[in-house]
């Protein structure tokens, strides 16, 4: 029933832009917060951005000014605009969906997507 989709990924070179996509359906998803994780090889997966339901933003600090958040609620869709991209950043990407509340335990992952930076 639910579903996060993602897609946008692909190979660039360093210093070039790419934008992902994730579709969401089976929720309501504007009463969600949703983020954006990555996990490297043999690294844990952590969180790069989040946006609440009401579009304030937070970001790691190694993306920063480089990684922009966005969501469209008319379209159930999230983005991840990606300037600048680092080798380092090469990773699969995870859509991450949960209400806006600290005490649900209410956790939705996308299947990810993979980027790769590399000239």
């Amino acid at each position: 029933q639910v579903q996060l989709v993602e897609s946008g990924g692909g190979l660039v070179q360093p210093g070039m832009s790419l934008r992902l996509s994730c579709a969401a359906s089976g929720f309501t998803f504007s009463n969600y917060v949703m983020s954006w994780y990555r996990q490297a090889p043999g690294k844990e997966r952590d969180l790069m951005a989040s946006i609440s339901r009401t579009g304030g933003t937070n970001y790691a600090n190694s993306v920063k000014g480089r990684f922009t958040i966005s969501r469209d609620n008319a379209k159930s869709t999230v983005y991840l605009q990606m300037t600048n991209l680092k080798p380092e950043d090469t990773a699969v990407y995870y859509c991450n969906a949960r209400p806006g509340s600290i005490y649900s335990l209410t956790n939705y992952w996308g299947q990810g997507t993979q980027v790769t930076v590399s000239s």
